[in-house]
């Protein structure tokens, strides 16, 4: 446990500069890498009394799987009297994961889910004034994106992963604490620490692209120990030259009110899709 604390400590510092009245945010759906996320950030900048932790859930609306989380991340929040806030994509969008999986077509669940709840948790976390967006993103997580950037040749996608250095306006930085911290000894922590967790599989999530990312690294982990360390080490120390070379996009306002690159952000864009297959449909 303190190893797994010492090396938590040590990317906050790394990624973060608090201030006197800053809020940290953290996003947390009840799974053992976000309810560490949160226990951790809590014990460690809790005692400052100038910093606030909020905790942001996102209710996808998946019947079956999301209720029972949501029930153990507010239970948590309310005995550590953290501040709890939650959105759905039923009053933000107009529409629940379920309603979406019956008209996903070509491009997946999973691709509706990553945009609309980023779209979610960045603007709940612009409107409580958050200074930052704490996520549970493990060390298997990260080196899963950054490889699945590589594959698709998005550059411009690789350099915006988190921690994020360059601040864009309405655009809340997002960091992560556990970047460095195996998905194996997250699950340790969680157990020999008591953290209590949800570890449901999300019925949707067998077609995510990421499984096949995953299953490579792990090959890979197997075979030649320390992959996912070197992973991250390649990327991190190419990030400065990507930042210098490439000139922060210059972002518009979207009638949601999320910044985007277009005329509209990627999230009012998939309902539009959504929108226009349901009445060819019908």
């Amino acid at each position: 446990m303190k190893f797994v604390e010492k090396r938590v400590k040590k990317e906050i510092r790394r990624q973060v500069n608090l201030h006197s009245r800053d809020i940290v945010a953290v996003a947390v759906s009840g799974g053992k890498d976000s309810m560490i996320t949160l226990h951790l950030l809590n014990s460690i900048l809790g005692e400052r009394r100038d910093i606030e932790i909020q905790c942001i859930t996102v209710d996808e609306g998946i019947n079956g799987y999301r209720p029972e989380s949501i029930g153990i991340v507010k239970k948590y929040c309310e005995n550590l009297g953290i501040k709890y806030n939650q959105v759905s994509f039923s009053e933000r969008f107009g529409l629940t994961m379920d309603d979406v999986v019956i008209s996903s077509g070509d491009n997946g669940p999973c691709t509706y889910c990553g945009v609309f709840r980023r779209n979610a948790m960045n603007d709940v976390a612009r409107k409580i004034g958050a200074t930052y967006l704490a996520t549970g993103l493990n060390l298997d997580d990260t080196a899963q994106s950054i490889m699945m950037n590589f594959a698709r040749g998005d550059v411009e996608r690789l350099m915006r992963l988190g921690p994020h250095k360059r601040v864009q306006p309405d655009l809340i930085p997002r960091i992560q604490p556990l970047r460095m911290i195996p998905e194996k000894e997250s699950l340790l922590y969680a157990i020999v620490a008591g953290i209590p967790y949800h570890d449901g599989v999300c019925p949707y999530s067998g077609e995510a692209l990421r499984n096949q990312f995953r299953s490579v690294i792990n090959e890979l982990e197997t075979r030649s120990p320390g992959t996912r360390h070197s992973i991250i080490s390649s990327y991190d120390q190419m990030l400065p030259s990507l930042i210098k070379d490439m000139k922060p996009s210059k972002l518009s306002k979207c009638e949601c009110g999320e910044p985007t690159l277009g005329k509209e952000c990627k999230a009012c864009e998939l309902i539009g899709i959504l929108s226009k297959k349901q009445v060819k449909d019908l």
